[in-house]
């Protein structure tokens, strides 16, 4: 048996629906289900997006058992690029500000340049 069938026969018996439901529900036979349960065929992604909602979990839930904690993952990971994104920002201004400096000897261009830094940056949070 498939890991896929066995999870949508453990999802469907704790529904208590039976696969003449199931097989009804989703305009297919009977057999068709049986024959996911038993791991002889499985459904498209199409069908199996409609079991989900119909047992109320996920896809991911039928093809995995359980939940993944992928989402936390990418949450953890956009955090940390906001801390990379800032100290981006702080360190590119401040380096414009110094080459605009060595340049020019003008603390007036060093000071442009850190605003126009500043305001690409936040024309660039906007945009994106």
């Amino acid at each position: 048996m498939s890991t896929v069938g066995k999870n949508i026969k453990r999802f469907r018996e704790e529904k208590q629906v039976t696969q003449e439901e199931l097989a009804e529900r989703l305009s297919v036979t009977r057999q068709a289900v049986s024959n996911w349960e038993c791991g002889r065929t499985e459904p498209d992604i199409d069908t199996l997006h409609k079991i989900a909602l119909f047992l109320g979990v996920t896809a991911e839930e039928l093809i995995y058992g359980e939940k993944r904690q992928y989402v936390t993952n990418i949450t953890n990971i956009s955090e940390g690029s906001k801390k990379v994104t800032k100290a981006g920002i702080g360190f590119g201004t401040g380096l414009a500000m110094v080459i605009s400096y060595a340049a020019w000897e003008s603390v007036g261009w060093a000071i442009v340049h850190g605003i126009l830094g500043w305001i690409y940056v936040i024309y660039f949070l906007i945009k994106y």
